[in-house]
């Protein structure tokens, strides 16, 4: 068994509730974002990040805007819509669920 897999998984699990909870208090560039999720350990990659966004996007949870950079190219701003924050209510309970839940079978 691969310790290591496992744990990517679990994270990757959670990441489109962690972008949707980060961009409900304010927009955010995607740098910003993954040097966010990079802090709170879950070790997020460009390569995982860009694909996801467009998702969401394409899923009507997320919008942008672009604002020009003074130190290189313009940048994407990301903002949750109103389905957006709607889903993210619902993963809400969701995770508080699923929190009891495994705090119920570890213990």
């Amino acid at each position: 068994m691969n310790l290591e897999n496992t744990k990517a998984q679990m994270r990757k699990g959670v990441l489109e509730f962690c972008i949707l909870s980060l961009l409900s208090g304010h927009e955010a560039y995607t740098s910003e974002i993954l040097n966010t999720l990079k802090e709170s350990k879950l070790l997020v990659v460009e390569g995982t990040i860009y694909p996801l966004l467009n998702r969401l996007k394409k899923d009507g949870l997320l919008t942008y805007r672009w604002e020009e950079s003074t130190g290189g190219p313009p940048r994407k701003y990301y903002r949750i819509t109103p389905l957006g924050q709607e889903f993210l209510e619902e993963l809400r309970k969701t995770w508080k669920e699923l929190q009891h839940a495994v705090e119920k079978t570890t213990t």
